[in-house]
């Protein structure tokens, strides 16, 4: 410590010297000083160091000065608060000083201060800058004064409002004069300064401010008074976000009123209190929409000083008319920012209100497009900017129906989304309007252009192709004109990749000649961006010159012409090596197409440009890319001749097995696979040696897909070079059978396995023969027999129990002659009584994957193995057994089904198991196969709809509602009648079995289903509580599955879904156990149904919803049981990421049971569990927190901010948050923005 302050004496020593050299260098170092984090002052230094500083402040040397308030940052975090106290004084007298430099300086030295100062800063020293400020603020005869104090204020309220709270009312009273101020500056910073009060302040005060406005207004002031005004207006709405909206009955209608004065600047500001209105209080501002979009559409061809008639004229006129702009548009004119700000109210109403796209097509979208011929650029580019932001909510609303709707018939998809239809309509109009716009020699105008017409390629796909005539002059005016900038040409080559990727060839033969010389020339460039962009563009080209699979000259185009062309610069590009890397991957891609699609012409060529490919293959640099074009060429139905390069490929393909780069394993794989599977005939076994000794080690569980994509190579192996792969049988064997072993064993991965074993089963080779069927079958069922049923030391997972029964299957699908043989071995292991568990479920599950493949037949030996097996006592062999008679009937329907059916009705006790077969039959077989049995298997799950066990009643309602699928046109109206005459029992059954018709993919029931469901969620009303709950379950598994079958019924559904959501007190009972009085609440079931609906439509249904009605429930929730808190808190983190602005206007009301959660405390005596549960609750809570506090200026909010500062200091509430919420509360109380 003494050094330090022996260290600290000497610079301040010297910081008196007469010399300024000396006082720079001294000052200098105490900044670097102030700045480590390990020093500390002692109370003398603080004190000494503070007084030196604000001396230096008047130091004759400018340079001094600045370096003496560099270093008040760091010094306010080093001394205690009266140092901090002395410094705010002394900088505020100086600010009010005659000297206008040391007010100048001082002036900025406060700035600083308050920026370092700490959040949680006492009051004392806010205070004294506040008092001061106020007091400056009032000096009327100075100017800059007044101008300096307004801005301290802003920077002050700005970062530490929470501290000034007690403040806030004088603030206001001071403020608010300042808006009469005859200077223009000092209005505008005292805007910026309410602007900043606002977000933390109290609704009352709120309230204030606005009738303050509001009766100013009243009085019709001044014109420059009211610009003040509603700029005013505009910026609280800004920062104040939701709190506007209980004013704007009041406010609308006075902001409406003064469109109508003849004042341009007057007429910006109230568009643009609109526009802040409409963002910030999107709901409120529903009853005013109309009157605003007319305002907008009536302002938005304001343009009083010039006449637009003329506009039909020939192209040159126009041009002219263009040139001789300045005649008509003088400085005074300001009609521009009236129409700029009314468009961008459009464009803020078009983006918030997404549910009335319909309207804004019919009354919008024509206005738009008759402004596209604005003269002045800036409204022009913002007219763009509106309409592709309309055709963006387009594309928001189509894609979400396309993921419903894909692969439904197409009069569905159009109902769905008439808006696309509508804009369809409008195409030819878009692009009339566009068509001249592209040949301006406004950069701007042209680039804003080019971005609409790519969000229009994006939303409607195709739908330019009538027009693609039209746009290629425009195209090609860009990549060709001298003047046209670098980000021009990138721009119109953007769009011009994407239209080759959004339209048919067919579209773009005709023009080649006229596309294919610009783009060869921005090949050439010298600027890397449009060189690299331009290749992609060659790429999509040689694409339309000969699409995929079309022979010589199919269509009548013929390519020749144009090939030498394309090929000679992107050669060049391709021999290059001292260029940039995206260019050189580009150049190997776009050569690869080339060869890919047009290999036939290039003849002598071929050969060099593949041995560049072999040399860029083994370059670290290209490789990846490199890999995937000779995949591409390997594929090629051109049969390219690869002979030359193929041995030293595969000996490179082989190397990058053993790289640890995951892409370039997988691109290597797939390359591998093409080639062998296309060109065998000229692979000599010697060369894929290199390939073959490195794919046993890629074999394994650690990588399932790397894995998946191995196995089938060596399949292919298998079917095209045999010799090579009976070589390797034995090393590649014991790895696959241990992924068959592997719980993580399924889908892609699995089917490849069972590919590659048949493929090897069935190999005819006769030096090496692959190992027998017995040997394979042995090796896959050995860990079976054990006594442990382990693997490799670990239990055998349920899934390698699956996997290995279908791996059976698959060998004795592929050797019907050793089948007999087999299932008389399966079958002997079934009845006999000293296997092991594990070896009889397996021979079970085997039988049945057998019999699937129906080669079992009707055998009556086989019924009365797996009757025997379902009767045994043993739980796993019984549910192996129904799996497999499940199993064998789908093989053999005919056969097994009466047989099941007839089980079912005569054996009550197996029911169960035995409707667990049924429910595989229905889901497996085809509909053809079981429309026959239909009638039979209907009426026998009614006789069970009302068993009084729920498990078995559900099984009953899956098979119904899987069988409804086979003919849903007859069967689902069955279904509907049986709501009216069913007992609760069978009306929870029959709505239940409609959760099992929605599925996720789409399906022919769905238009049928759209139709009637709404019949089947008025059991919501159900005065069955179990009704009710499965009612729930199936509206949440439509919404989350298929939205669109309950969009248009939310409306109707939300009040009996958020009627589920009340805690119902004639539900809840006490039970008496023993001496203690225990609480049931026979409603928490359906409750939970109700809040997991809720948070499953957040994310399918948000436009459907009245989030702040929504709030309310959430709110609820958040003081009720266990298990739905930890939902809600879910919901909220959702909420506040999806709707901050409806989440902050309930903020208030969310944090008291927040707080409760997170501060409540288990009794004493409590058990474990409660500790648990309470510590878990907390955590969730503090999860949500952190989510809160992710919103911007979530903290200007009082209870919030307080709420923020309590967990900071709380040394409890600080330890228990998670390491993923802990982050939010560091020690300084900045509250990181990232959840």
């Amino acid at each position: 410590m003494s050094n330090v302050s022996y260290h600290i004496s000497n610079l301040l020593e010297k910081m008196t010297s007469t010399d300024k050299d000396f006082r720079f260098m001294a000052t200098n170092d105490l900044m670097l000083e102030l700045q480590k984090d390990s020093i500390k002052l002692d109370e003398d230094s603080e004190r000494k160091v503070v007084t030196m500083l604000l001396k230096l402040l008047e130091d004759k040397n400018g340079e001094v000065q600045n370096l003496a308030v560099k270093c008040l940052a760091p010094l306010v975090s080093k001394v205690k608060e009266p140092q901090v106290e002395t410094m705010v004084d002394t900088l505020c007298s100086n600010m009010m000083s005659d000297k206008e430099q040391l007010r100048d300086i001082s002036s900025m030295g406060l700035k600083t201060v308050i920026a370092e100062l700490p959040l949680s800063s006492s009051a004392s020293v806010c205070k004294k800058i506040t008092s001061q400020l106020i007091g400056a603020m009032g000096k009327q005869e100075d100017v800059s004064v007044q101008l300096e104090a307004l801005d301290i204020l802003s920077d002050m309220l700005g970062r530490l409002s929470g501290a000034l709270v007690s403040f806030h009312s004088s603030l206001l009273s001071s403020l608010l004069p300042q808006l009469t101020s005859p200077r223009m500056a000092v209005r505008k910073r005292s805007i910026m300064a309410l602007g900043h009060l606002v977000p933390c302040c109290s609704p009352a005060l709120f309230s204030q401010l606005t009738e303050h406005l509001l009766t100013e207004l009243s009085k019709a002031p001044p014109t420059s008074m009211t610009r003040t005004y509603i700029q005013c207006l505009a910026t609280i709405s800004r920062q104040g976000g939701h709190r506007v909206g209980e004013h704007l009955e009041k406010l609308i209608p006075m902001v409406v009123k003064f469109t109508s004065v003849e004042d341009d600047e007057l007429r910006e500001y109230c568009f643009q209190a609109f526009e802040a209105f409409i963002r910030r209080c999107p709901k409120e501002m529903s009853p005013h929409v109309a009157t605003i979009t007319q305002l907008c559409l009536k302002f938005m061809t304001f343009d009083p000083n010039y006449n637009y008639d003329d506009d039909e004229e020939e192209e040159e006129d126009s041009m002219d008319i263009e040139d001789s702009d300045d005649e008509y548009s003088d400085d005074d004119d300001m009609s521009w920012k009236v129409r700029r700000s009314s468009i961008k109210c459009l464009e803020a109403l078009i983006s918030t209100r997404r549910d009335l796209l319909l309207s804004f097509y019919s009354s919008v979208c024509p206005a738009l497009l008759a402004r596209f011929k604005e003269r002045e650029e800036n409204v022009r580019a913002d007219v763009f900017a509106a309409f592709s932001t309309l055709l963006r909510q387009t594309r928001g609303g189509s894609s979400h129906h396309s993921l419903i709707t894909a692969g439904s018939d197409s009069v569905m998809s159009r109902e769905e989304e008439p808006a696309v239809t509508m804009l369809k309509k409008q195409v030819p109009v878009i692009v009339k309007a566009l068509h001249r716009q592209l040949k301006e020699k406004s950069i701007k105008s042209r680039q804003g252009c080019f971005c609409l017409l790519t969000e229009l390629a994006h939303t409607v796909t195709g739908a330019l192709e009538q027009h693609i005539p039209a746009l290629i002059p425009g195209i090609v005016f860009s990549l060709t004109d001298k003047s046209t900038s670098s980000t021009m040409r990138i721009d119109a080559l953007s769009f011009f990749h994407v239209l080759l990727l959004s339209h048919p060839p067919q579209a773009f033969q005709p023009h080649m000649q006229v596309l294919l010389p610009p783009v060869v020339a921005c090949v050439e460039d010298t600027f890397y961006k449009i060189t690299s962009e331009a290749l992609l563009v060659a790429q999509q080209l040689v694409r339309v010159m000969r699409p995929q699979g079309q022979t010589a000259t199919a269509g009548g185009f013929d390519p020749k012409p144009f090939i030498r062309e394309v090929f000679s610069v992107t050669l060049k590009r391709l021999k290059a090596t001292d260029i940039d890397q995206e260019v050189k991957e580009r150049a190997i891609s776009c050569m690869g197409h080339m060869v890919c699609h047009l290999g036939d012409h290039l003849r002598a060529e071929l050969q060099g440009v593949l041995t560049i490919f072999l040399e860029r293959l083994k370059n670290e640099i290209t490789r990846l890319t490199a890999v995937r074009t000779i995949a591409l060429i390997s594929a090629s139905p051109l049969k390219i001749d690869l002979s030359s390069i193929l041995p030293e490929a595969l000996s490179v393909l082989g190397s990058f097995l053993r790289k640890n780069q995951r892409v370039l394993k997988l691109g290597t794989l797939a390359c591998l696979t093409a080639l062998v599977t296309h060109h065998a005939a000229t692979i000599k076994p010697a060369a894929l040696e290199p390939v073959l000794s490195e794919l046993p080690a890629l074999v394994d569980e650690s990588d399932m897909h790397v894995s998946q994509v191995s196995v089938t190579l060596l399949t292919c192996m298998a079917k095209a070079c045999p010799s090579s792969l009976a070589k390797i049988s034995s090393s590649v064997l014991p790895g696959v059978f241990r992924l068959v072993h592997s719980p993580l064993l399924q889908g892609g991965a699995l089917a490849a396995i069972l590919d590659f074993l048949q493929a090897l089963v069935t190999l005819k080779t006769s030096p090496l023969s692959p190992p027998p069927l017995s040997q394979l079958l042995k090796s896959l069922t050995d860990p079976f027999h054990s006594s442990q049923s382990s693997v490799d030391g670990a239990v055998i997972h349920r899934q390698s129990y699956h996997s290995v029964a279908r791996c059976v299957a698959a060998l004795s699908s592929a050797c019907p002659k050793e089948t007999p043989g087999t299932v008389a071995g399966l079958l002997q292991e079934v009845c006999d009584p000293g296997s092991p568990e594990s070896a009889r479920v397996l021979a079970l599950l085997c039988l049945g994957e057998v019999g699937r493949t129906g080669s079992l037949g009707g055998s009556k030996e086989v019924q009365g193995v797996i009757l025997e097996a379902i009767a045994s006592t043993n739980e796993e062999v019984k549910t192996a057994a129904s799996c497999a008679l499940g199993s064998m009937a789908v093989g053999s329907l005919n056969d097994y089904l009466p047989f099941l059916l007839k089980e079912i009705s005569s054996q009550p006790r197996r029911q169960y198991l035995l409707l667990h077969s049924l429910k595989e039959v229905i889901s497996a077989c085809p509909a053809s196969s079981l429309s026959p049995h239909v009638e039979s298997i209907w009426a026998l799950l009614f006789q069970n709809c009302e068993c009084q066990e729920e498990g078995t009643r559900n099984l009953v309602a899956e098979c119904l509602g899987k069988l409804t699928l086979v003919n849903a046109a007859q069967l689902l109206p069955r279904l509907k009648q049986q709501l009216k005459a069913g007992s609760p029992l069978a009306r929870s059954t029959v709505v239940t079995a409609i959760k099992f018709t929605i599925v996720d993919q789409p399906a022919p029931i769905d238009s049928l289903l759209k139709d009637c469901i709404g019949d089947f969620l008025k059991t919501l009303q159900d005065k069955d509580i179990n009704v009710r709950r499965v009612a729930l379950v199936m509206f949440n598994s439509a919404a989350h599955n298929k939205p669109s079958l309950i969009r248009g019924l939310l409306a109707t559904v939300l009040p009996h879904l958020y009627k589920e959501t009340q805690i119902r007190k004639d539900l809840i009972r006490e039970v008496e156990m023993g001496p203690f009085k225990h609480t049931v609440d026979d409603g928490l079931d359906v409750r939970k149904a109700a809040f997991e609906c809720m948070y499953t439509l957040l994310d399918s249904c948000l436009e459907g919803l009245d989030v702040l009605q929504f709030l309310d429930h959430v709110e609820e929730g958040l003081k009720d049981h266990y298990d739905i808190r930890m939902l809600t808190f879910l919901m909220l983190a959702r909420l506040a990421s999806l709707c901050p602005a409806a989440v902050l206007q309930r903020l208030d009301r969310l944090i008291e049971p927040l707080k409760a959660t997170c501060t409540t405390k288990v009794k004493a005596g409590s058990v474990k569990q409660e500790f648990e549960k309470q510590e878990e609750l907390r955590r969730s809570a503090m999860r949500a927190v952190a989510a809160l506090l992710a919103v911007p200026e979530v903290e200007r909010s009082p209870s919030m901010a307080d709420f923020a500062n309590q967990i900071r200091t709380n040394a409890d509430m600080a330890n228990m948050t998670s390491p993923q919420t802990s982050s939010y509360f560091t020690q300084e109380g900045n509250v990181v923005s990232e959840l």
